[in-house]
């Protein structure tokens, strides 16, 4: 495989960071996952935290290079992370379930496998347009679907922020599958929460992301996003992979993976606190123990072999 990949989450306006991001990479499969947590004192990014890593650790379990299926990876990584959330509220006796959305992405075989749960969505851009992407599980897109009010009222909209499928809730997810999609050489797949998508169309990105920078130009968007959400925006995080051909002419910016062992697996996921960017009032012995709960609950679901 080859491909160039930018990855950042960024606190925006807020108090703190409730986004995840996560991107995983075996010598013959690609894994990205962003999570965009709900809850107060920490319990959003915790959801969040838990989302990305149960992802992450099942496909380092088994992507020995690719997955078996990459579809039933989705459900249970997914289902496994709605388990071990709402095991989490269980034992700290939480009134009230900590959540988060959650939009993976796997490619192998040059094929895109996708799911989600919620608004974090996924954009698949191709000759500078947007020619897929994810149908957000909201009440607002609801709305927009049986005509009762338009897109522009939608962005002002008072229930813009509620959504009916998440991980973590009461009751399952719903989580939404994509067809198999093959890419193409030169294909974008962009993955965000909304604080980058609730003030960027997908066709503003996808132009603005057409031309040769890819890494510089990921981040500007970020950077623009940031200005207009405002002193009160909202966290914003992005994972984007721009597809590359495996004969195209070398480039510095280019992931290869052939030279990778078949049990070998990259992964680039911060731990639970240890962003020195993200402001956080916990002490470093509440980020210890937070960061052993998560592990305690992700294991009871991602047993080890």
């Amino acid at each position: 495989m080859r491909f160039t990949i930018y990855q950042e989450s960024r606190q925006g306006g807020r108090a703190n960071n409730e986004d995840r991001t996560t991107c995983c990479y075996s010598r013959d499969a690609l894994l990205m996952v962003i999570a965009d947590g709900m809850g107060g004192h920490h319990y959003g990014e915790i959801a969040s935290q838990i989302a990305v890593q149960t992802m992450a650790d099942v496909f380092q379990r088994e992507a020995r290079p690719v997955l078996a299926d990459p579809f039933r990876f989705l459900q249970k990584g997914m289902t496994n992370a709605h388990h071990a959330i709402t095991d989490y509220a269980a034992r700290h006796k939480l009134k009230d379930s900590p959540r988060t959305t959650c939009v993976a992405c796997v490619v192998q075989d040059n094929i895109a496998y996708w799911a989600h749960a919620g608004d974090s969505r996924l954009y698949l851009m191709r000759d500078d347009r947007v020619i897929a992407q994810t149908r957000d599980h909201s009440r607002i897109r609801l709305l927009i679907d049986e005509g009762m009010i338009s897109e522009a009222q939608a962005a002002v909209h008072p229930d813009r922020n509620k959504i009916y499928s998440c991980l973590g809730s009461p009751t399952p997810p719903e989580i939404e599958f994509s067809r198999k999609t093959p890419l193409t050489h030169g294909d974008i797949v962009l993955l965000s929460t909304d604080g980058l998508w609730g003030v960027t169309s997908g066709e503003q990105m996808a132009l603005a992301l057409k031309g040769p920078n890819f890494l510089q130009t990921v981040p500007k968007l970020l950077a623009d996003a940031e200005v207009k959400g405002g002193p009160h925006g909202d966290n914003l995080s992005v994972v984007a992979v721009r597809w590359e051909d495996s004969y195209v002419e070398e480039e510095s910016s280019a992931i290869s993976t052939m030279t990778m062992t078949q049990d070998e697996v990259t992964t680039r996921l911060e731990e639970f606190g240890r962003n020195p960017s993200y402001k956080s009032d916990l002490s470093e012995d509440e980020i210890e123990k937070a960061i052993e709960e998560i592990r305690n609950a992700i294991d009871k679901y991602n047993p080890k072999k």
